[in-house]
């Protein structure tokens, strides 16, 4: 690990949420996906058990945005943000306990709400800091932690997976990697300082509500977003696993979701300013559809390659354009939104997989929800066109994207 005193302040902030995403959402969340098959085979859980335990880990995220949405102090904030990450540790060594579904599921739960500190809290907290130093708040190297965190579980799996290490014992080297992760994402991020009274709004933008069509189109599309993004989360794994022709490319194939989503944002970032914000999350979730429904078109390696390139490409870049939007309308509170907003991705998280595992079960295969899964990310892209053509804030969210980019 890199010497901190070699780095500057800022990159020692960054790179804390950076570890902070390794560690909450790379391990205590996605550890989960390419485990899957795995507990499935030798610890005998179900298709739809598996769909459950990824519910509840959603549901886990869910409270824990609500709870991020609902303090308003910045120090309060932070203290939950460091209770996560020994939260993130804790749910992972748990994991290994016993062979209990009860178990696992109150360990996913918690791994759920522990995740919510990396993408919610950590986010704040850094863009607090950037803003506070008259630094310019970009989170890109932040949320390029989670691709690089999908990257790090699906190769600790297979490297597991070659030593021949039992599933009990590949979540132990997972919470030892969470232990190890927990120190910079602690150490890095400096706590924030007390807010001198009446200091907080000098020459800061204020907020421009969105309007009720605007908010009403957003939250169903990104209902459909949410839908759509937890399928291949949770079972792109297992359903390349049950390939014959397949077998033992699940784990690459979540590595290389991991490592197309890594630079997600920053690309996103750039198409927003070349078409809007918009008019990008329009195109990430026209792509994302491609990607979802790939494997139940083909059984193909090649086929199942691209699915996870256009999928891991696209699904953060969604995220992270819907988090630039809220702080545009709400740039001293973007919590406003994104609580409503992940409200809205939460649902469909804890909806999906616990129905997807149902109809593998029943079926034998993963193909209905694939299916069903594009076929929401389509309806929502749908949603957002006709939000685009009749909405002012949407339209002017795109001016403003496109007037950063002339700068």
């Amino acid at each position: 690990m890199a010497n901190p005193t070699l780095l500057s302040p800022r990159y020692r902030v960054l790179l804390a949420g950076l570890f902070s995403q390794l560690l909450c959402v790379g391990v205590a969340r996605f550890a989960y996906t390419p485990l899957l098959p795995v507990m499935q085979q030798q610890a005998w859980l179900s298709d739809a058990q598996g769909g459950w335990l990824a519910a509840l880990n959603y549901a886990g995220y869910m409270l824990g945005a609500l709870v991020a949405a609902s303090i308003h102090s910045i120090r309060l904030k932070d203290t939950l943000y460091r209770l996560t990450l020994l939260l993130a540790v804790l749910s992972t060594a748990g994991m290994a306990l016993a062979e209990s579904f009860w178990l696992w599921a109150a360990m996913r739960f918690v791994a759920g709400f522990s995740s919510s500190g990396a993408m919610l809290l950590a986010s704040g907290l850094i863009l607090h800091w950037l803003i506070s130093h008259r630094q310019r708040g970009e989170l890109g190297i932040h949320f390029a932690g989670l691709g690089l965190g999908i990257l790090l579980a699906a190769l600790a799996v297979e490297l597991m997976r070659r030593l021949a290490l039992d599933w009990q014992v590949q979540w132990w080297g997972f919470a030892i990697l969470a232990t190890a992760l927990l120190v910079p994402a602690w150490a890095w991020l400096p706590r924030p300082a007390r807010p001198l009274p009446g200091a907080a709004a000098g020459g800061q933008r204020k907020a421009r509500p969105p309007t009720r069509t605007f908010m009403r189109l957003m939250l169903a599309a990104y209902f459909c977003a949410g839908y759509g993004y937890v399928i291949s989360a949770t079972f792109i794994v297992a359903i390349v696993e049950r390939e014959p022709l397949l077998a033992g490319a699940g784990n690459w194939t979540f590595a290389l979701v991991g490592l197309a989503a890594a630079p997600a944002v920053m690309l996103w970032d750039l198409i927003a300013r070349r078409i809007g914000y918009l008019g990008a999350l329009i195109s990430a979730m026209a792509l994302q559809v491609v990607g979802i429904v790939l494997p139940a078109l083909t059984n193909s390696l090649a086929g199942v390659l691209a699915s996870a390139v256009l999928y891991g490409g696209t699904f953060l870049g969604c995220v992270s354009l819907v988090l630039t939007m809220a702080g545009r309308l709400y740039p001293q509170s973007p919590a406003r939104l994104m609580g409503r907003m992940t409200l809205a991705y939460g649902a469909a998280q804890i909806i999906a997989p616990a129905l997807t595992g149902m109809l593998a079960e029943a079926s034998g295969h993963y193909d209905t929800g694939l299916w069903l899964a594009g076929g929401f990310v389509a309806l929502g892209a749908v949603l957002l066109i006709w939000l685009r053509r009749v909405d002012q804030t949407a339209q002017r969210l795109d001016t403003e994207a496109k007037q950063a980019a002339a700068r």
